[in-house]
């Protein structure tokens, strides 16, 4: 297994919860899967329960200039909605809840150096390990509330989340999306870097 082994913790729907995760945290309330085309996050995202079935959805609009993406779970109900800010140097999204929550989140997370990123609106934290691919989501008390994985290695761009705070779940979902969002805006990013810089 390797040091992913200890530190990369994706687990497919169906498999049992990472020994990892559960010696630190405890065995998760609920786990949430995902799963796209490698840069092709702009259509459409299924999140999926343990069994497979389709529990919330995100919709990009294919054409726009504030990345605008829609929530909605199963039934098609209302769930958040995700904006970036243009001409941002970080990024920021902003995403707001049906009931009316809002919260901001920047792609500072992918500092080297800086691996943790404060949730404004909310008092959340989440850290990053962009080595193992995993994020850990804590509360303002510090305490757990998710914990989201990235599948290493894939043609589909793969996350699995462990819920410890079911209470917060569709918020964990919105993050998890702007987070994906960010990521792959990222890649985008340092491969048009990687193209000019070979010109």
């Amino acid at each position: 297994m390797g040091i992913f082994s200890k530190h990369h913790r994706f687990r497919e729907a169906g498999q049992a919860a990472n020994v990892n995760n559960v010696a630190e945290f405890g065995k998760p309330v609920k786990s949430l899967f995902t799963s796209t085309k490698v840069l092709s996050l702009r259509h459409h995202i299924d999140i999926t329960d343990d069994h497979e079935q389709v529990v919330y959805e995100s919709n990009s609009k294919v054409i726009s200039i504030r990345d605008k993406t829609d929530i909605t779970d199963a039934a098609g109900r209302h769930v958040a909605h995700i904006e970036s800010k243009i001409f941002s140097l970080h990024e920021r999204h902003f995403i707001t809840m049906a009931d009316g929550l809002k919260f901001e989140m920047s792609n500072e997370i992918f500092h080297l150096v800086k691996d943790i990123t404060n949730i404004e609106g909310l008092g959340w934290q989440l850290r990053g390990n962009i080595l193992g691919l995993n994020f850990q989501l804590y509360d303002s008390h510090g305490r757990i509330i998710a914990v989201i994985s990235q599948k290493m290695l894939s043609l589909h761009d793969k996350y699995c989340i462990d819920i410890y705070m079911p209470e917060h779940e569709k918020i964990v979902i919105a993050i998890l999306i702007t987070l994906q969002h960010m990521m792959v805006d990222r890649a985008v990013s340092s491969s048009a870097s990687s193209g000019s810089s070979n010109n």
